[in-house]
């Protein structure tokens, strides 16, 4: 006895939509919970005529056991809420041991917008649409946009589940574009977190719901929980390339590789998936299989700047010059980082951390020449885009050894390689090994410590019998 179709039931001051599942009293919404408004639906579709207690519960709770009062608590709440008719009488009539009856009479129609109407039907899906686009280009300015184009989503549509995992995105993004700021975004990342389970509560069948819980999870610290969503999201829709992507991301070793040549098969160039394969050979001192992922990823990254394509990258010709110059090929590493910083100029969200990185390895590679000054003004042009750049600021003298993690996702394997670096400069190798093996120790499964390999300065490969052991955790770690 379940109402059926998208039907308007008009009575007294109420206006009851079956479509869009609401109460409105004299054009006002009036809250009522879901089997309330299941009830109060079944008694107006069968107006003037008495439907079952039983088939009541049956309407509202399904297969859910429920007690004897239920449906009598129930119904004393919508007559709370309905009030009176306008001669004194109740809306709903209890008729012993037989049901319930409504009693007022009742007009029903099929829903008709104007075109205001439609168009305010339509605007949290077209600010959704709106901001979905502006999310996917990975650019400052336009993470902005789209997280003001998710809260006017939510503002219309307070329950829409995919403005939630909208605005889930759009808020770790946030975070992610300030995370080397002295004082990063940590409100927007708490954000993202209860946007991102809303999404999933409200769809929980929704794999970018799932995979978007993975991203944020994974940025406030949840490895474990992080990895059990992103894997969900794959179950659920593993032919979206956009679930593999975060899997990569909250993976490592194997699993990583495997999502990254998945995505590669759905999204053939994604340059984004050639670096998460990459950084995994790295770590694995498979430098012939990295530079192959590399190639092919510089490739890619120099060809977003003629397309208007999603997820751009940045950081493929830094990594790219990080293997040459561990291999020895000093002049082509300088070649790719000058490569990279042509790129700080475009917006993408990762590029000034990027662009610090890469003034870090320039200074690296000078202060292997025995050009000091070159080296200095190299590590200060990184301070100046990441003033808490730990590796150029331990080769500016800084005291980094007492020093915790100040910029957000850096780890205690990376103030252990600031530390390294500084012993490296002072020719203590074997204990600048030393301290990265033990960080590397009590560090929690995952990919901390994979650039060691291939970093400039401390330049391990040099070195093989001071880090050996070190370089052998690594790849287990990766395996």
């Amino acid at each position: 006895m379940r109402s059926s179709g998208a039907d308007i039931y008009r009575f007294g001051p109420f206006q009851l939509d079956s479509g869009r599942r609401r109460l409105l009293r004299g054009g006002d919404p009036v809250l009522l919970p879901d089997r309330h408004l299941e009830i109060l639906l079944q008694l107006a579709a069968n107006a003037g005529r008495t439907v079952s207690k039983d088939d009541l519960i049956t309407a509202a709770w399904q297969d859910v056991a429920v007690a004897d009062n239920s449906i009598e608590q129930a119904i004393s709440s919508l007559r709370k809420t309905l009030g009176t008719q306008a001669d004194g009488g109740p809306y709903i009539e209890t008729l012993t041991r037989r049901g319930y009856r409504f009693s007022a009479a009742v007009e029903r129609g099929k829903p008709r917008e104007s075109d205001a109407s439609l168009d305010a039907l339509l605007a949290p899906y077209r600010a959704f649409v709106e901001g979905r686009a502006a999310l996917e280009t990975l650019d400052r300015d336009a993470v902005a946009r789209a997280r003001a184009a998710f809260a006017e989503a939510l503002r219309a549509e307070p329950d829409y589940a995919a403005a939630h995992i909208g605005m889930a995105n759009a808020c770790a993004l946030t975070f992610e574009s300030t995370r080397t700021h002295a004082a990063p975004d940590v409100e927007a990342l708490r954000d993202a977190v209860h946007h991102g389970r809303e999404g999933c509560r409200l769809d929980s069948s929704s794999g970018e719901a799932w995979s978007t819980l993975a991203f944020v999870l994974h940025r406030s610290g949840s490895a474990p929980e992080a990895m059990a969503a992103a894997r969900k999201a794959v179950t659920l829709d593993a032919g979206n390339w956009h679930h593999h992507l975060r899997l990569a991301f909250v993976s490592w070793g194997e699993e990583r590789l495997r999502a990254a040549h998945r995505i590669l098969t759905l999204c053939p160039g994604l340059a984004l998936a050639y670096w998460f394969a990459a950084t995994v050979f790295v770590a694995r001192q498979a430098f012939d299989a990295a530079l192959e992922e590399l190639r092919a990823g510089c490739a890619s990254q120099d060809a977003q700047r003629t397309e208007n394509g999603r997820f751009k990258a940045v950081g493929l010709h830094l990594l790219h010059g990080l293997v040459l110059a561990a291999r020895g090929n000093e002049e082509g590493a300088l070649e790719a980082f000058a490569r990279e910083l042509e790129f700080e100029r475009d917006g993408q969200l990762y590029a000034r951390e990027c662009a610090a990185n890469t003034w870090y390895a320039i200074g690296a590679i000078h202060l292997r020449r025995g050009r000091r000054a070159d080296a200095d003004a190299a590590f200060r042009q990184a301070l100046n885009r990441v003033p808490g750049h730990p590796l150029a600021a331990a080769m500016c003298g800084a005291d980094v050894s007492g020093a915790q993690p100040q910029l957000a996702g850096m780890n205690n394997v990376d103030l252990a390689m600031a530390n390294a670096a500084a012993l490296v400069l002072n020719g203590k190798h074997d204990l600048a090994a030393r301290v990265c093996g033990e960080a590397l120790g009590h560090a929690e499964p995952g990919p901390a410590g994979w650039i060691l390999p291939v970093d400039p300065l401390l330049n391990p490969l040099r070195h093989p019998d001071v880090w050996g052991r070190t370089l052998a955790m690594l790849r287990d770690r990766a395996a």
